[in-house]
């Protein structure tokens, strides 16, 4: 639909999750996305080549460069995410209030069990 294969779809959500002005490292963002840093240039040089990202020197290190969400890359993952976030609220729409509520509490305890954190910390009472 917005001509985004699933990593330029990872990659700008990564960068928009970071918030303004939507930049990260390079080690950062192959970090995140769990690439080899190899593979990050490859797709770097792809997205800079779209005009959806740039590379811009890192004004605390004059040694390394900051990838950064260019004004289209924005426009283009915001209208990504609003329609992802729409067709997932589409999904979830057939389940009852309660059953969200439960599946909520469970993905909380397992995001929390990925996390490495104790079960129950910070999880929402599924009848809230």
């Amino acid at each position: 639909k917005f001509d985004l294969n699933l990593w330029e779809f990872d990659m700008l959500a990564t960068l928009r999750r970071a918030g303004a002005p939507y930049r990260l490292s390079p080690t950062a963002l192959f970090s995140t996305l769990m690439v080899t840093s190899g593979t990050m240039t490859h797709r770097l040089k792809r997205l800079e080549a779209s005009g959806l990202v740039e590379r811009m020197p890192n004004e605390h290190d004059a040694r390394s460069m900051l990838v950064q969400l260019t004004s289209r890359g924005l426009e283009l993952i915001n209208r990504a995410v609003g329609v992802h976030v729409e067709e997932e609220r589409k999904l979830l729409e057939a389940l009852p209030a309660v059953a969200l509520a439960q599946l909520d509490a469970h993905l909380s305890t397992l995001l929390l069990s990925l996390e490495g954190r104790p079960a129950g910390a910070d999880v929402p009472d599924a009848n809230d």
